[in-house]
């Protein structure tokens, strides 16, 4: 399941906007707070910035962060009815908003299969279960849902995910612990 704790399509969208170069124990700190003193998009696209920015300051790249979720949130009050949009091609023209954050939003809030979000952790286990040689996230995902039936794209995304944040660590990974030890060409011998 998804890290990050949210009600709602539009909740999910901006924790993960703050959770790049992140981690979702620390915005799931921010957003309670953020999101009681602006519980719709509307309200926080028409938030002073300064007063956002000292609400998400903890996330790193504050002023960034600020400015993405407060146009992406005033373009879905003003342009989507306060719905976040149900489309990769509408979602990836918000503000702060990509692929990833994109798959993320539509497989988790949604239950619409429109890719596999390609994370560092992600990137890191499918390079190492043999699934990739790609280094572009875009190109990653691409190779993943060429080999992935489409109805286990969300589902796949998490797995590798939580594999890669608890298991087949960037430093130090766990292969005696791996469940895909057997499987894995980079296993520690």
């Amino acid at each position: 399941e998804c890290e990050l704790d949210h009600e709602n399509p539009w909740q999910l969208l901006v924790a993960t906007i703050l959770a790049a170069q992140n981690t979702d124990r620390n915005i799931n700190k921010v957003t309670p707070g953020l999101f009681r003193r602006w519980p719709n998009p509307a309200a926080l696209g028409a938030a002073e910035r300064a007063d956002v920015e000292a609400a998400v300051k903890s996330t790193g790249f504050f002023r960034n962060k600020a400015r993405a979720i407060q146009e992406a949130s005033r373009i879905i009050a003003a342009e989507h009815d306060g719905e976040v949009p149900r489309s990769m091609a509408a979602l990836c023209r918000l503000p702060g908003v990509a692929r990833k954050t994109a798959n993320v939003v539509l497989g988790v809030a949604c239950g619409l299969s429109s890719g596999i979000a390609v994370d560092t952790h992600v990137s890191r286990v499918s390079k190492r279960l043999g699934l990739t040689a790609e280094k572009d996230p875009n190109k990653i995902e691409a190779d993943l849902c060429a080999q992935i039936a489409r109805r286990s794209w969300v589902i796949t995304g998490h797995r590798l995910i939580l594999h890669g944040r608890y298991v087949c660590l960037a430093r130090t990974p766990h292969c005696s612990e791996c469940p895909l030890n057997e499987l894995c060409d980079a296993r520690e011998q």
